[in-house]
């Protein structure tokens, strides 16, 4: 491969207002954005971390210069996944090589991955965890989301209050609800009940990551996904008789290569697939709406939550999401 120039920028994303999960609230996110130059072509990418595994800013940072020397040697997607670990870091690097390599090719990012032209996608909007009323508004105000996934704090008397009045406030919505390792199995009997009652889809991640094996035989009236369980490839088998779907993002696997690879993956094994996001701009939703193609379940609305996105931008239209050409991997060439 030819040899290229990295360039390294990190950008704090603020948010429109605080977000809440189980056990935080995010009222901004740190991002790097990595650019690949070669003469006259670049190639870009964005990597905002994870931020339960401790993948943040400086780590990220210390990842792309401990293997700056491999990578503008020309290091490839596939080296790229033997020299740098998965995370944030290696994200950013892996999306920028596939802009770079579309631009050498001359041809649309979604070519050169062997999928079928991109359409657009439906995907959840997320409500942050908040009273019951506040996000029964929440859902009333995403008119027009046609899939709804909210936050649970693992708090199980207003967790059901929270469900129940979601679904009051949109009973035509597909609608799933995200743990963030909240719970303890002995919730998770009246949880399901409740979710079950009210039409919900998908539980996601009830238990603490390194609790996996507790769900291990056990069969459940909802799909239940794996999300801070399953990081990288290396996890899949592990999901099998535990999870029924992964939720794949590319700042956990480390990049589209990765994320293309675990889909293939957990279809063999016979998983449900899901694409997720951490919250990020659309350069970061790109390349995840290419993953998305091939997946079930799509979540990729990190930037509605930003007070400021990049532009060009993904579309968000009638429940779905469309990242353009102009966003992110269109092939043509872009002055460095």
């Amino acid at each position: 491969m030819p040899r290229v120039l990295m360039q390294v920028a990190t950008e704090t994303l603020r948010l429109a207002k605080p977000f809440r999960i189980a056990g935080r609230v995010f009222e901004c996110s740190d991002v790097v954005v990595v650019t690949l130059c070669d003469g006259d072509l670049r190639g870009l990418g964005e990597g905002g971390g994870v931020f339960f595994l401790g993948d943040d800013v400086p780590h990220m940072l210390a990842a792309l210069e401990a293997a700056r020397i491999p990578i503008e040697a020309g290091a490839g997607r596939d080296e790229l996944r033997s020299i740098m670990p998965p995370g944030g870091a290696r994200n950013a690097v892996d999306c920028a090589l596939w802009d770079l390599e579309a631009a050498r090719a001359g041809m649309p990012v979604w070519q050169l991955a062997g999928v079928a032209e991109p359409r657009p996608l439906r995907t959840t909007f997320t409500l942050g965890a908040d009273t019951p009323a506040i996000m029964a508004q929440g859902a009333r105000d995403y008119r027009e989301a046609r899939s709804i996934k909210i936050k649970l704090t693992g708090d199980l008397a207003l967790d059901r209050e929270r469900v129940i009045a979601i679904r009051q406030a949109r009973p035509d919505a597909w609608f799933g609800v995200d743990g963030n390792e909240g719970f303890t199995m002995d919730d998770l009997e009246p949880l399901v009940a409740t979710l079950v009652a009210q039409r919900v889809s998908l539980l996601e991640q009830p238990l603490a990551r390194g609790r996996e094996a507790d769900l291990q035989g056990h069969r459940w009236a909802i799909a239940i996904a794996g999300d801070e369980s399953i990081v990288s490839l290396d996890d899949l088998a592990g999901a099998v008789g535990r999870f029924d779907v992964v939720n794949i993002k590319l700042d956990k696997c480390g990049g589209l290569t990765e994320g293309l690879m675990m889909a293939s993956e957990a279809r063999r094994l016979g998983l449900g697939v899901m694409v997720g996001n951490m919250v990020g701009t659309s350069l970061a939703m790109a390349p995840g709406f290419i993953l998305g193609q091939g997946c079930d379940l799509v979540d990729l609305d990190g930037p509605t939550f930003l007070l400021k996105d990049r532009q060009p931008s993904v579309e968000y239209r009638d429940g779905t999401v469309f990242a353009g050409p102009s966003v992110w991997g269109s092939g043509e060439l872009v002055a460095a």
